[in-house]
């Protein structure tokens, strides 16, 4: 089994006494950079792992922060307009930076980047679009005493809903259109 840096470091320390004086192709100088290699590596792949989850934890939060504790189970249409008003949230924002661009200038980079996120989720919303099943009085509640972790979301219902008023139920996590 793979071991940390920090436990490679601390048996070849108890083993040699100081580890100052490694030969670069050592046995134990080999264990030390297969270990580092290893924690750079997953410290990676974790940072990866989060920042794709991230968008999908805003979301939820977003719904979270929007729908009070003790509101009753939700309509397909007060979902639909709940989405909508989530896919519009930088649109106050995105003026604001239109009307401080001055004439013939290319947009800012952040502007870009939230026309393209309100272009992405408009698509999304088309063909179906993630979030809880805010019809279920239970989900409601969860959502409610949800405490912002990734792990926490596995215990509520998600659906997808599309503009047309479709609604279908979704897994958890997102994978495609689930």
């Amino acid at each position: 089994m793979p071991k940390s840096f920090t436990k490679v470091h601390k048996h070849i320390s108890k083993k040699r006494g100081v580890i100052d004086a490694l030969h670069e192709n050592s046995r134990d100088a080999k264990r030390l950079r297969r270990a580092n290699a290893r924690d750079d590596r997953v410290a990676r792949v974790s940072a990866l792992m989060a920042r794709g989850r991230q968008s999908y934890i805003d979301r939820v939060t977003y719904f979270q922060e929007t729908v009070a504790e003790e509101s009753k189970p939700f309509s397909e249409d007060d979902m639909k307009d709940l989405v909508v008003r989530y896919i519009n949230r930088s649109v106050p924002e995105i003026e604001q930076l239109q009307s401080e661009r001055r004439k013939g200038r290319p947009p800012s980079k952040r502007e870009e980047a939230l026309l393209q996120r309100t272009e992405v989720e408009n698509k999304e919303f088309k063909t179906g679009f993630w979030m809880p099943d805010l019809s279920q009085e239970d989900v409601i509640k969860g959502l409610a005493s949800w405490n912002g972790d990734w792990s926490g979301l596995s215990m509520m219902k998600f659906i997808r809903i599309t503009k047309d008023g479709g609604k279908q139920p979704s897994a958890f996590p997102p994978k495609g259109l689930s």
